[in-house]
Parts: structure tokens; sequence; C-alpha cells
């Protein structure tokens, strides 16, 4: 029988009404002929009521006990799903990270995993059941303590089951329809994608897409491991399926446009012109585990550069802390931190070989009178940084520019 791997977020486990929604959508695939593994997320808000309990007792968490506090939100979601699919009158199990052998790297809250030991889920699927796990846990190969994979770890979970499982799919529900061009809170007439590509889709939730975790799509890639991305609350809509772009008809240069409100940009001026200082800020800035995103450099005619790039907010502040000491090393005149930005970007694996893509783009922002103040491309992404009061503007307008409103993309049925 083939496998399929099904994963709820917390809104879709949010209270007993969902959960008993999550079971009739479990049992239904495994009376349609699938061995069925359902992978959840904590209960609703649990894991963020959490995390600011553990705010209120102390600033820095033991990062062994901060895991193992976190983990217990999914622990308490398994077991109510399995109740209520036996309330169906099916049989399931539940089983946490540790149980079912989720092995990972000895880090706590941001491991990969290494390895999932399958014989038990196997074993009971082959018994049957359906087997309830609980995503964003696993435990260290080496140590044997209860490791988190990081936030949106769940996805992570769902789709290294169904590699490892070799699933026909890895079904991801959540509180939206589908994928869409855009965010529709943002452009009403967004438009539902039938289908998408790894690459965009991977693009897409790295530059600030809330519907997958970049994490889970790089494996589904890797793996060529086909996602659809559902609604819970309608099961019956097949959502987005995420495939291949070898299985895809594209109809539009473009598929979507991403909004990205979780950078700062920090700027250093007066920059010696010699060979080695971009090395030195960017090698220090790694030391401490900061994550830079673009990169610009500039020189003036005098031959002091100036060198601007972006970092998570979460990090903005020990990421300034860093570059101010490294620029005070090399002679640097002055760094500044700016957090009231945002990152527009459009994907789309159309983009190739497709020129004036980007100078649409730019016009579409010249003609809003958005100003751009860092650009940054790729084969199939255009990214631009521009003023926080901007965002949502410059969406509306790439969107329409493109005519994402009308954009469709033929599905390959898998």
């Amino acid at each position: 029988m083939p496998i399929l791997i099904q994963k709820f977020g917390g809104t879709s486990v949010r209270d007993a009404i969902c959960i008993k929604r999550v079971a009739k959508i479990a049992t239904d695939a495994q009376k349609n002929g699938y061995q069925v593994v359902v992978v959840v997320s904590a209960m609703g808000d649990t894991t963020d009521n959490l995390i600011d309990l553990a705010k209120d007792i102390t600033s820095k968490p033991d990062p062994r006990e901060y895991d193992l506090l976190l983990s217990t939100g999914e622990q308490i979601s398994i077991p109510l799903v399995a109740m209520a699919i036996h309330d169906l009158g099916a049989k399931a199990i539940s089983q946490t990270g540790l149980q079912v052998g989720i092995l990972t790297e000895d880090t706590h809250g941001k491991a990969r995993i290494t390895e999932i030991k399958t014989e038990k889920i196997k074993k009971y699927l082959n018994s049957g059941n359906i087997v309830i796990v609980a995503g964003f846990q696993g435990i260290s190969s080496t140590t044997g303590e209860i490791t988190t994979l990081g936030r949106g770890g769940s996805d992570t979970t769902a789709v290294a089951l169904a590699v490892a499982l070799g699933a026909e799919r890895c079904d991801i529900y959540t509180d939206v329809d589908a994928v869409f061009t855009t965010d529709p809170k943002i452009v009403k007439e967004a438009s539902r994608l039938n289908s998408i590509s790894y690459e965009e889709m991977l693009e897409l939730a790295s530059l600030g897409a809330q519907v997958l975790h970049p994490r889970s799509v790089e494996i589904a890639k890797n793996y060529d491991m086909p996602m659809r991305v559902r609604s819970s609350f309608k099961p019956q809509d097949e959502g987005t399926l995420v495939q291949g772009v070898g299985k895809m008809e594209l109809n539009n240069p473009v598929s979507g446009v991403a909004l990205d409100e979780s950078q700062a940009r920090l700027a250093i001026t007066g920059v010696p012109d010699k060979p080695g200082i971009a090395a030195k800020v960017f090698e220090s800035l790694a030391k401490k585990n900061i994550s830079v995103d673009m990169i610009v450099q500039s020189t003036s005619k005098d031959g002091i550069n100036e060198i601007a790039f972006t970092v998570d907010k979460d990090t903005a502040g020990d990421a300034t802390k860093v570059t101010k000491e490294i620029a005070k090393d090399i002679g640097a005149k002055n760094v500044s931190c700016d957090e009231k930005i945002v990152k527009v970007s459009i994907v789309g694996a159309g983009m190739i070989g497709r020129p004036g893509i980007a100078a649409a783009m730019f016009k579409a922002l010249a003609d809003s009178g958005i100003n751009i103040q860092m650009i940054s491309t790729s084969e199939i992404k255009v990214s631009c940084v521009i003023d926080v009061k901007d965002g949502d503007r410059a969406v509306k307008a790439i969107h329409k520019v493109f005519e994402l409103d009308k954009v469709e993309k033929e599905t390959q049925k898998v």
C-alpha cells in the first residue's frame, strides 16, 4: 500500500473540533487505500505561550531545558489526535520524536535531522495503525537528549519522514487554501497557484512567505518528494502541488511576490579601499552565527567604500555590536542600523532567459514613487530593499504590472 504523510499545523489542531476534523481527514485517507502517517504541531499558540513563560522566568534559558519545555506542546497534540481517531473506530498510535526514532545533530534549538529509524513506524503501519508523530522534535544521536528543529520544524519532520518511508506524497495542511501569488491580505486579487516548482517555493519561503518552512522545501527538492499545500478546513480542495519545474507548464515569467518584514539594514561608511576588508567584516559576523542576506559595496572617487548588508531583525543588535568593533579595527567612519525597511521580491522559474523582468519591476516601483535602497538578483529572483512604509504599496504595484491576478499554472496530477 502507498504511504501518505499528512502534516497539520497549530491552527489545524487548536481545539477539540479541529482535532476531530484532522482525525476524519486521516481516516478517510486510510479508507482510500493509504498507509497514513500524521505529523502534528502544538495546539494553537501553545509554543508561543511556552516561550513567553520561559521569558518570564529567565532571559537566558538553558538550551537543554528550553528544548525539553518546547517539545511538550506536540506531546499534548499527538495523543489527542490518536484518541479522536480511535473514536472513529480506526487504529492509531501516537509517538514522540524520541519514541519513533528521529535522530538529530547535538544542537539545541535548530537541530538538523541526521537519520530516521523507520522499523517501528512500518511495523505499526503494517498492523493497520495510523501513526501520529510529534513534529518539531527529535533526539540527539550522540547524547540522547531531546532536541528541537526550530520554528516551522514540523514541516521538516513531515517531509523527512516522507523521504525516509518512500511516501507517495507529503500533504501540508494549514489554515490557507493554497499557495497564492502574494499575500491575499495585501492584494485581494491574488491568484491561487495550482502548482509551483520546488525552486520557486523555496525562494518564496525564504523571502517571507509563511506557508512552508524553507528547510522542508529544500529536503523535498533534494529528494524530489511531491508536496501539496492544502486547507484542513477545506479537505476536499486539492490546494497547490509543489513539484519539479520540469513537470510544469510555465505560462507567466513571475509566479509570486513576497514581502519580508523581518530584516534590518546595516551600513558601514568610510571604509578604506583595501583587499580583505569585506572578508574581515563577514567572517566576524559568521563567527557569531549571524546570517547575512543582501550585500552591496560601493566605491567613491576618493577610494572610500560603503558596505551595506541585511540581517534578521532578531540579530540586528548583535550584528551592530560586532560591526562597530570591526569598523573601529579597520578604520571605518561610521556604522548605522535601519530596522524600518522591508524586502519585496519577485520569484519565477519563467524569468530565466526573459529580459526586461527586473526593469518592469523597477519601473512599477518608480511609477509608485518608491525608492530602492538595495537590489539583489538570481536566476529566478529579484529583490529590492525599500522603506517599510512602502511595503504593501510595492506589492500591489508589482502584482499588477505582472498581471498576477490572471496567472495560471497547469498541474500535472500526482
